[in-house]
């Protein structure tokens, strides 16, 4: 039995921009625009608390089935928040990660993203992982992918591959699994997210939207999650 202290590693699925834009008769362009301001706030509070990494869960491959006006907003939410948040969090020494697949993303996304990789601080006081385009599930097949080509390759032989192989051809390789999975908007699933990397995660469920999930409320899952004894199979 583990008593956890301050998580190293918080993930966030961030679930509610279009309910809390509904509740309020706005368009659901209005309600990522407010859930986008949120993520500045959050990583400041994991900063002062010394969370060393937070992931967010921004865009996954599924949502590309939204409408395409919907989708689009989102992609331009990615262009506002780099160009108003981006310079004020590196100052902080906050070091960005993108997670996902880049193919399929638009031009001008991509050029966000190399930017970002230039601009990085090199004094790195917390991690900010972007799940971006991301889908846990395509991550793990990409990771077959690539130890099948090593097996026709004769590289590496199947029986011998272990866990290790896997996590080191993952989009967080080298990270620390997620210690604490934080769920907004009340919904009770993981979303193809982070699947292999959240096996032993406590989550934690709220039914705040995310537009309105705030420092405190973030506090309050890390209290909860201080509370609980890791157990990691054992008993």
């Amino acid at each position: 039995m583990h008593t956890p202290s301050i998580p190293r590693h918080v993930a966030i699925i961030m679930d509610g921009n279009g309910r809390w834009a509904e509740q309020r008769g706005l368009s659901r362009t209005e309600g990522h625009r407010a859930g986008a301001s949120r993520v500045r706030e959050i990583a400041e509070k994991c900063l002062e608390l010394g969370v060393e990494r937070l992931t967010i869960y921004a865009f996954s491959k599924e949502n590309w089935k939204r409408p395409k006006k919907e989708v689009s907003s989102i992609m331009h939410m990615a262009e506002i928040f780099f160009a108003s948040d981006f310079m004020g969090l590196v100052k902080k020494g906050v070091y960005f990660v993108h997670l996902g697949d880049r193919e399929g993303l638009p031009r001008f996304v991509i050029k966000i993203l190399d930017s970002i990789q230039k601009r990085n601080p090199t004094v790195r006081n917390m991690y900010l992982n972007i799940a971006f385009n991301y889908s846990g599930r395509s991550e793990i097949v990409k990771v077959c992918r690539e130890l099948m080509l090593k097996a026709q390759k004769g590289e590496i032989v199947p029986e011998d591959i272990t866990e290790s192989d896997i996590e080191e051809r993952l989009y967080t390789t080298h990270m620390p699994d997620p210690d604490l999975l934080i769920r907004t908007g009340g919904e009770l699933r993981v979303s193809n997210f982070l699947l292999w990397q959240i096996a032993y995660s406590e989550i934690w469920v709220t039914d705040v939207l995310w537009p309105d999930f705030s420092a405190g409320h973030f506090e309050q899952a890390i209290e909860e999650y201080l509370k609980r004894s890791r157990r990691f199979g054992s008993v």
